[in-house]
């Protein structure tokens, strides 16, 4: 049996595109439904999961709504651990300059601006996966 009370660490994988299909936006809504239960959360961007967060994202020619701003709202969820696959952003000819620049302010350094997303290689990310106790995949 469980300890009650004990703040499990959630890690969401993201490997989908953003537009196509609903995985993106499940599991944007999933990860803020999780943040309003203070849950210890990560968030992974690989693959195609990558463009979830780029920059200037139009949708008029797809019919579908834009969702990407939200992804700058997730630091007043207390979300701060967002990790970008560095290899999967370079297979597809991006850089760390072409995400969305996602903060936080923490309360605890007079409300400083501070990043939360961090480009990070695939060993380095290995280990992070490692330390989640429940890791969901979209």
């Amino acid at each position: 049996m469980e300890d009650e009370g004990v703040v499990k660490k959630f890690c969401y994988m993201n490997r989908k595109a953003p537009y196509g299909t609903i995985y993106a936006l499940e599991s944007l809504e999933v990860v803020l439904i999780a943040a309003a239960f203070d849950q210890d959360i990560s968030l992974v961007f690989a693959d195609d999961g990558v463009y979830q967060l780029t920059n200037n994202q139009d949708t008029d020619g797809i019919g579908m709504k834009n969702f990407s701003k939200t992804y700058t709202a997730l630091g007043d969820y207390d979300i701060k651990k967002i990790y970008v696959e560095k290899e999967s952003l370079e297979e597809r000819g991006l850089t760390a300059d072409d995400l969305q620049a996602l903060k936080y302010e923490d309360e605890d350094d007079d409300w400083a601006e501070k990043d939360s997303l961090f480009v990070v290689g695939r060993e380095e990310l290995s280990k992070i996966i490692d330390e989640q106790d429940v890791v969901l995949s979209f």
